[in-house]
């Protein structure tokens, strides 16, 4: 018998930077940059669920941004079948926005307020399948927000008379009402309420198993994560620190940075014990436009050394599906270090 073949991704990231120029206060500075993404690759595989972890100011929006050609991209690529989106002007974008839509994280702000509910839902299918007629449009618009439990009638309503939940479950209809194959959600339920955070993420999940839709979810609150994610990206100061399988990270996190942020999960046992040692990070996170030589992370970082100044570490595998960027990260080294 033939070993079956290997999973194509549907999306592969390589060495994908995203820089912003600082423009110089001073007539002798030198002109600055800001690294939001820098050096980050990874694979989304077809049906699976990646979620995107870090502290804010870490690069997530940014990468997110960029992934659906609203962040110019400065360096590296992003192969999406044939296609380099990286390398894409914008007018070859638009037959690929059927294939690729976004969840914003302000479900509100990302409603055009001037247009109901219905009309907002509808603009995709005008501006990219305008071959369908007003009566087709309607019903399609009609079943989408029934399928991600509105009703018709919440259609002609505006954003502001809708609660953040509801414009949320507006904005997945709008970004779904294509069928894409890809969904990039930018932390979708960090603006609402824990009980209502629940809801919206079941009803990814289902979506996701109904349309066989291939998703990165990014968050900070690593207990949704676990709940979605298949596999986890740890990412700090532009740069990914961590990749694993959902289970292997949090029943093994490898990097100081990848435990300090499991660490920082409130315990749901009664008692209050820590899943993971509690390591606490001193400092606050430096400026990306200032990145610390050698290991970004060094700074913070409980077992740092003066090889980690020297030499930043380059993302190499540790588990059975981990990848870590440290130094010290196999072996029993780390252990003995942070004790």
């Amino acid at each position: 018998m033939h070993a079956p073949a290997p999973v194509k991704p549907i999306l592969s990231v390589r060495r994908l930077k995203v820089h912003y120029p600082l423009p110089r206060q001073w007539p002798w500075e030198r002109e600055g940059v800001v690294r939001a993404v820098d050096d980050v690759h990874f694979n989304l595989y077809p049906g699976e669920t990646l979620g995107i972890v870090g502290e804010s100011g870490c690069g997530k929006s940014t990468l997110a941004r960029a992934l659906v050609g609203l962040q110019p991209v400065g360096a590296g690529g992003i192969a999406y079948g044939a296609h380099d989106l990286a390398r894409l002007p914008a007018d070859a974008w638009r037959p690929l926005r059927r294939d690729i839509q976004m969840v914003f994280q302000d479900p509100v702000a990302s409603l055009d307020p001037r247009m109901t509910i219905g009309e907002s839902v509808a603009e995709p299918l005008r501006a990219l399948q305008p071959e369908l007629g007003e009566i087709e449009r309607g019903a399609r618009v009609a079943r989408m927000l029934e399928r991600v439990g509105l009703s018709a009638a919440h259609a002609n309503r505006y954003p502001h008379e809708l609660s953040g939940g509801q414009c949320q479950r507006a904005g997945i209809a709008r970004a779904l009402i294509l069928r894409p194959k890809i969904l990039v959600c930018d932390e979708p339920v960090s603006a609402l309420d824990v009980s209502v955070q629940a809801q919206i993420v079941n009803l990814l999940r289902e979506l996701q198993r109904e349309y066989g839709l291939s998703l990165i979810f990014i968050a900070h609150d690593l207990a949704v994560v676990r709940h979605v994610a298949h596999r986890v990206l740890v990412m700090y100061l532009g740069r990914v620190m961590e990749q694993a399988s959902c289970d292997e990270l949090f029943a093994q996190p490898r990097h100081p940075y990848t435990r300090a942020l499991l660490a920082a999960v409130p315990s749901a046992e009664p008692d209050g014990a820590q899943s993971h040692p509690r390591t606490l990070l001193e400092g606050e996170l430096p400026s990306p436009a200032v990145p610390p030589s050698g290991c970004v992370f060094r700074t913070r970082c409980p077992i740092a050394d003066t090889h980690c100044a020297r030499e930043a570490p380059y993302l190499r595998r540790v588990g059975a599906t981990a990848h870590a960027a440290c130094h010290y990260v196999s072996g029993d080294l780390v252990d003995a270090r942070a004790a």
